[in-house]
């Protein structure tokens, strides 16, 4: 039992050091070193934590992080600094919550407290990454905030009850596999709309021809898919976004046919899979969205009722954005005007 409760600690320290290493080691620090808490035989290794040195080092780290944390990609630039130091950090606690055990067991402790730190890490790196898409700061600030109250409340409960928080932080552990792949596809497309941001900005005045062509690993999905044989009118690479009954952020490419106008195809790899997605744009509107970070197309359903797509393109593609608008409101406009003429033909002149 005692075994198990180091071993609750030492996982408990690594994870909320994930998310805050500072915040932890300085909280733990000075709780120690005011006798806020009186530690038990077996966590007095954890006494040298309450050194002033730590204390003042920690505190002053914990200072630039409260500012880092609350401003747009400043976050994402210092969780970026600290993908192996949060890790390494978390190790270290946990083997120093452990004393002097025999090394084989001190090994094993040591990866998978380097092990949860960095998923924790992970998780708050993507959260923030996924914030950044809006300019305004309020949802870091609010964010940061959370992040803190979390850590100040796991260190209570891995003081007054570290079974508990052992479960609770293997159940969070679990949870974040089951939502890894969106995670890390969030993550690439983020990480992916940045990088093309920077360099190279929106130009809306730009002339674009849209391309006939699906880019060469996607090809393939496409001609399995195509059963019918269709041609393709114009492909463009795009990421897919939220809505619909397509998984957000994958890496695809939207094809329009020249057999079928009211139709189009998302085609992508899920994994090793093919991906194919076929969209009917009857009784659709279609708009062009542009965002902080990305320009999206939205093609929406008139009355309210039915799936909302959105495709995500990267800022500079602004000018690409708009044609494909312009080209999908023809394909909308052209088979009803068709009708029209049809019915005009048909009808008994007066």
């Amino acid at each position: 039992m005692e075994k198990l409760n180091l071993l609750a600690v030492a996982l408990g320290l690594a994870c909320l050091a994930g998310i805050n290493l500072y915040l932890t080691v300085f909280v733990t620090g000075l709780a120690i070193h005011f006798h806020w808490i009186t530690l038990a035989p077996q966590y007095q290794s954890l006494e040298v934590l309450g050194n002033t040195w730590i204390i003042t080092v920690a505190g002053l780290l914990y200072f630039l992080e409260f500012f880092a944390d609350k401003i747009p990609w400043v976050d994402s630039i210092w969780d970026a600094v600290h993908t192996v130091i949060r890790p390494i950090g978390g190790a270290l606690l946990a083997i120093q919550v452990l004393g002097h055990p025999s090394p084989a067991f001190t090994v094993v402790v040591a990866l998978l407290a380097g092990g949860t730190s960095l998923i924790a890490h992970t998780a708050k790196a993507a959260t923030r990454l996924a914030s950044n898409t809006s300019p305004e700061p309020f949802s870091n600030i609010g964010l940061s905030l959370g992040e803190d109250a979390a850590v100040l409340g796991g260190l209570a409960l891995v003081h007054f009850n570290p079974l508990l928080a052992l479960i609770i932080f293997l159940i969070s552990i679990a949870a974040f596999f089951y939502f890894a792949p969106k995670i890390l596809r969030a993550m690439k497309a983020k990480i992916w709309l940045a990088w093309k941001k920077l360099n190279g900005p929106a130009d809306r005045d730009l002339p674009v021809k849209l391309p006939v062509t699906l880019p060469a690993r996607l090809a393939t999905v496409f001609g399995h898919e195509n059963v019918l044989g269709e041609t393709i009118a114009w492909a463009v690479p795009c990421i897919s976004g939220r809505g619909g009954r397509i998984p957000a952020n994958l890496f695809g490419a939207l094809a329009a046919t020249n057999e079928e106008p009211r139709r189009l195809i998302f085609v992508a790899r899920k994994g090793r899979r093919p991906y194919t997605r076929t969209i009917d744009l009857q009784g659709t509107v279609v708009n062009h969205e542009p965002n902080f970070l990305s320009e999206n197309l939205v093609i929406a359903p008139l009355a309210g009722k039915g799936p909302k797509y959105s495709f995500i393109f990267p800022r500079s593609a602004a000018a690409l954005v708009e044609q494909i608008v312009r080209d999908l409101r023809e394909r909308l406009r052209e088979p009803a005007l068709r009708e029209q003429v049809a019915a005009e033909s048909t009808s008994p002149v007066g």
